[in-house]
């Protein structure tokens, strides 16, 4: 069935890193607890790890990007940063 590998929290929202690679997220949607708009991004078998702050998560995926979310002004939102953390290119953070 799977279970949880890793859990990381922000201020008031938790994140879990399922055994399965897929990531599980409640909590204040203002300190990253909603994770429906890059859902997509964090599906079964794609996130090997997480980091957390106070309002924002980023987790590494097993072809070595990055997905963000959370509040933008607190590393939430790498749109501007992208194209430094594609396929291959993040290891650890």
């Amino acid at each position: 069935e799977g279970g949880v590998q890793t859990i990381r929290s922000t201020k008031q929202a938790f994140a879990a890193v399922t055994t399965n690679g897929s990531v599980v997220t409640w909590g204040s949607s203002i300190y990253a607890g909603d994770s429906k708009t890059v859902q997509a991004a964090l599906a079964v078998g794609r996130v090997q790890t997480i980091y957390s702050n106070e309002y924002a998560f980023a987790a590494v995926t097993s072809d070595g990007s990055v997905v963000t979310w959370g509040r933008s002004h607190y590393g939430g939102n790498s749109k501007t940063v992208q194209s430094a953390l594609v396929e291959g290119g993040v290891q650890t953070i």
